[in-house]
């Protein structure tokens, strides 16, 4: 039974832009550099936009995915979760503790930084609900760096299988 109170709360996003990649740390740098060069070997031969990602594991171990179109558009894959999902089931019981995002159109990082679709962002949830801890997210373009201290939080209103 619903009641006739209503509630207001509101939902905030804390994150950082970074307008040189200098700015970054060494281990950052080296995993937006994984993520630019896994983009490479995207296939999207409908949208030539190729998407790379790569997640940084607590084991210290980098995992790389990109985007995966089709003809059938709902049968492609986002490369953020082709890169969670590849790591899930080579490393299944270690979290990760970074994301690098990237976006490459006509052979050119993207001027400003792609942010994931819906699906990904309730992935990250999932994940971040699997192994208790939350992970931290680069978003990357040419003239600046998003850096995201907890991926679910992308999503404040999410599917929770518990709640239904």
């Amino acid at each position: 039974m619903i009641t006739k109170t209503m509630i207001t709360k509101t939902v905030s996003l804390s994150f950082v832009e970074i307008n040189d990649f200098s700015q970054l740390c060494e281990s950052e740098q080296l995993l937006v550099n994984a993520a630019i060069d896994a983009a490479k070997n995207a296939y999207a031969p409908y949208s030539n936009f190729n998407v790379g990602a790569a997640v940084l594991l607590e084991n210290g171990v980098v995992v790389t995915g990109n985007n995966q179109e089709n003809a059938a558009f709902p049968s492609g894959l986002c490369a953020e979760r082709v890169t969670l999902f590849t790591a899930g089931a080579l490393h299944g019981n270690t979290a990760p503790r970074m994301m690098a995002i990237v976006a490459v159109k006509d052979g050119e990082l993207t001027f400003q930084p792609v942010s994931p679709c819906g699906a990904c962002r309730q992935v990250f949830v999932e994940i971040e609900k699997r192994y208790s801890q939350s992970f931290q997210l680069l978003l990357t373009g040419k003239e600046k760096i998003v850096k995201i201290e907890r991926a679910g939080d992308l999503l404040p209103l999410t599917f929770n299988s518990t709640e239904i």
